[in-house]
């Protein structure tokens, strides 16, 4: 630790509470500072553990007086106090990369564009079923570094942002999963997708022959990338467009996984997560099941209930017929089209919301296939109606969640589904994308 144990957090959310915890058992001068208002709830816990703390700005000279900062996620690199850090020497981590020192847990590391949060959701659902004792962090669940304090895990399944992987340095996966690298946050990396790729692949850093990289071998921006690297990592691709030999591959409706001479195989109508995307979600979550040797009858139990999490695909359940799904996590447009690409019935789209600089081209064949009117739920939907006008008769304004699934009640029919997908980022109109998703919830109940 040497003479200076001062140590400052950036950020009072989940993250920078549990880091702060975290280094005060182990004996830091810890001081947190947040740029804006501390939720009471995380104030009252920096209180009860007489942790020194901050809100609402920066105390320069006391952040600067540290020998490590430990940043939340949310904050960029472009910040003018991290500017300063990085200006005087001042190394600037992650919470994962500081709570990952104080443990020798094995990690099972998830990153991608998509399907993060459902592929480690899953894959700790089939360790917990198989009575492994392991712990669930990262972007998902309770703090990785409270864990770390308070638990004794021997496996973590961690959901791993690429704003995480930045400031990540001597952190190492044990089993690294990327799931897909389509255009997201590029504002945070100079609107360079090359960029953006390269920090999804720091997943793989510090990797051994002992480890495994599991990818998709569809992911065109994935395979550009591992052309031209060295991976000291055991290599387990999945596809569905092609046969793999150690990895895993789609026969008809036959998922099948090879690895280590592990066989799995399992037909796709009885997986829990329909779709073509979680196809892909389960492939990887059964492949890091194969990597640690869990029985076949665990997997296919697992991956048959697995319930997925909420304001992803959810079902808010029916109306007079007609099917309410809450997607309010769908914060891009990626997701978006993988929700729209596994609908079975004709859609009203609710959309809308902070527009992140989206391409909404990608969305246009879906849109004329399946989408008879989209209902817009934002302040700002001019976007929207210029890339839709011409393929859909009906587009609507709302200002609420409320409103918003009122007025697509009624533009749907018997047999048709309400998709609430925005593709945007909500905070024009709500605190965040669960707030958006459960006034959905609570309006559709109300019809």
């Amino acid at each position: 630790m040497g003479t200076n144990n001062k140590i400052a957090i950036l950020g009072a959310g989940e993250s920078g509470v549990g880091a702060a915890y975290l280094a005060q058992q182990q004996g830091y001068d810890v001081f947190v500072s947040d740029f804006g208002p501390i939720a009471d709830h995380y104030k009252q816990q920096l209180q009860d553990w007489n942790i020194r703390f901050e809100e609402n700005g920066h105390t320069e000279a006391e952040i600067l007086n540290a020998a490590e900062v430990v940043k939340s996620p949310g904050i960029p690199d472009k910040a003018p106090m991290i500017k300063s850090l990085l200006e005087k020497g001042i190394p600037v981590i992650s919470e994962i990369e500081f709570a990952g020192r104080y443990t020798d847990a094995k990690m099972i590391c998830i990153t991608g564009s998509n399907g993060k949060t459902t592929t480690t959701s899953l894959t700790y659902h089939i360790l917990k079923n198989a009575g492994l004792n392991a712990g669930l962090a990262g972007n998902i669940g309770k703090s990785f570094a409270y864990q770390v304090a308070t638990e004794r895990f021997d496996w973590y399944v961690l959901e791993i942002s690429s704003f995480m992987l930045d400031n990540m340095y001597r952190f190492k996966a044990d089993v690294a999963v990327l799931l897909n690298i389509t255009p997201d946050h590029l504002d945070r990396y100079d609107y360079k997708m090359e960029n953006y790729a390269a920090s999804k692949f720091r997943i793989t850093q510090n990797q051994t022959a002992a480890d495994y990289f599991i990818y998709c071998a569809d992911d065109a921006e994935t395979l550009k990338v591992l052309e031209g690297k060295q991976m000291a990592a055991q290599q387990l691709p999945f596809s569905i467009e092609k046969q793999i030999e150690t990895g895993a591959y789609l026969d008809q409706d036959k998922l099948i996984i090879n690895v280590n001479k592990q066989h799995f195989t399992m037909s796709i109508n009885e997986l829990a997560l329909q779709g073509k995307h979680n196809i892909y979600n389960s492939m990887a979550s059964g492949i890091v099941a194969k990597v640690l040797e869990l029985r076949n009858e665990t997997i296919r139990e697992s991956m048959g209930n697995f319930r997925n999490i909420e304001h992803r695909l959810e079902s808010v359940g029916k109306v007079s017929g007609i099917s309410f799904i809450n997607d309010s996590k769908a914060t891009n447009v990626n997701s978006t089209w993988y929700a729209l690409e596994s609908m079975t019935t004709d859609v009203v789209l609710i959309l809308g919301g902070v527009d992140k600089g989206n391409d909404y081209g990608m969305l246009k064949d879906l849109v004329k296939q399946k989408v008879k009117a989209i209902v817009c739920l934002g302040k700002d939907n001019k976007r929207i109606h210029d890339a839709f006008e011409d393929d859909v008769e009906v587009i609507v304004n709302t200002g609420s969640a409320q409103e918003a699934a009122q007025v697509a009640y009624h533009l749907a029919e018997k047999g048709d589904t309400v998709l609430l997908s925005p593709a945007c980022a909500s905070f024009d109109l709500f605190k965040n994308y669960e707030d958006r998703g459960r006034q959905f919830k609570a309006a559709v109940r109300e019809l």
